[in-house]
């Protein structure tokens, strides 16, 4: 797998998109944001009155195409990023994504996404699953807490108020499907770094990030970046 490739883990509201995507602009890194993906597939699946708890009823996935571009998610060329924010996505992802046939068609298309390119790519199993021989693994967390009033503000600025408690209480309950799911579980990487963000910026952990790619000999080797 040609290309510089960093994976970036974590719990939700531990900051892997925003972070992400800042390190990407900084160092011209293609951004895969690749949560969006399942939050798609949800979103689809709700849509169309799939039973989402039935795995045949997934089987769309192989009539529809899926694509990340520029920070925007798409469903046969129809931008989605808008619609797969909402609090029922959020509430029901976690379900959709813990089925091995989704997983993997959309492991797939992560691997795909990520040839030949210089990549930084977020999610819950980037550096055990879609990029095990990553560059550099990094595993963000963050109090509880903390991600909570994360996820208000960026609730607040899609005009929706929810409270803390509850945030808190869907928080738990998420990290509890996503890292006792049987399909590639929300685990640390043996050979990631793990940042707490809790009392650290957006800023000061995209510096850190920043400060461990630079270390490596492979990214100033490298000649190109052919991602979007």
């Amino acid at each position: 797998m040609p290309g510089f490739k960093v994976a970036i883990d974590g719990p939700a509201g531990s900051g892997k998109s925003t972070i992400s995507k800042r390190v990407a602009e900084q160092l011209n890194l293609t951004h895969i944001d690749t949560g969006a993906m399942y939050r798609a597939i949800t979103y689809y699946a709700l849509q169309n009155g799939s039973d989402l708890d039935d795995e045949s009823s997934y089987q769309f996935m192989e009539r529809i195409r899926v694509r990340y571009d520029k920070e925007r998610i798409y469903i046969d060329n129809v931008d989605v990023t808008e619609k797969i924010r909402t609090d029922m996505v959020t509430k029901n992802v976690s379900k959709v994504s813990s089925f091995p046939y989704v997983r993997k068609i959309l492991v797939h298309i992560q691997k795909e996404a990520a040839k030949d390119i210089d990549v930084i790519m977020d999610g819950r199993d980037i550096g055990t699953v879609v990029m095990p021989n990553a560059d550099l693994k990094i595993f963000l967390t963050a109090a509880v807490k903390e991600r909570a009033k994360r996820r208000q503000k960026e609730k607040e600025v899609l005009g929706i108020k929810q409270d803390i408690q509850t945030l808190e209480t869907e928080i738990i309950e998420r990290d509890r499907k996503d890292s006792t799911r049987k399909e590639s579980p929300l685990v640390c990487a043996d050979d990631a770094i793990v940042i707490d963000t809790t009392h650290y910026s957006v800023e000061d952990t995209t510096n850190r990030i920043i400060e461990e790619i630079l270390k490596k000999e492979k990214y100033h080797g490298r000649t190109t970046n052919e991602g979007r």
